[in-house]
């Protein structure tokens, strides 16, 4: 299988994209705003979403849309930018790259479930 040149430059596009977020956030986001950082980042794609699929969660997805949205981008992003502001990237970079041992410590810690092979 061959892989087109204009195929692996499309599909690094996303994590180098996802590497400038402390760069962005140091040089041009406005200091100690996270919050206001994270809404800039989440509102775009969200109505994106909501203008092409033209569709609202209904019945119970009203509550788990919004827990999931609290947790994973109402907290999750103005948390990131928190870190953004004060950690040095070389420290972040670290963090984000042990982030899948975490989770399985945490797995381990909290739901006693011990990982598979």
């Amino acid at each position: 299988m061959t892989h087109r040149p204009a195929d692996v430059a499309l599909t690094a596009l996303a994590p180098v994209t996802w590497g400038t977020t402390y760069l962005v956030t140091a040089e041009l986001l406005p200091a100690d705003r996270p919050l206001w950082s994270g809404a800039v980042r989440a509102l775009p794609a969200g109505l994106l979403l909501l203008a092409l699929t033209r569709r609202r969660p209904h019945g119970l997805w009203w509550g788990r849309a919004a827990l999931l949205g609290a947790l994973n981008i109402g907290a999750f992003f103005p948390l990131l930018f928190v870190a953004a502001y004060r950690l040095p990237g070389g420290t972040a970079a670290v963090l984000g790259a042990v982030q899948p041992l975490l989770v399985v410590a945490l797995t381990v810690a909290l739901l006693r479930d011990r990982p598979g092979r």
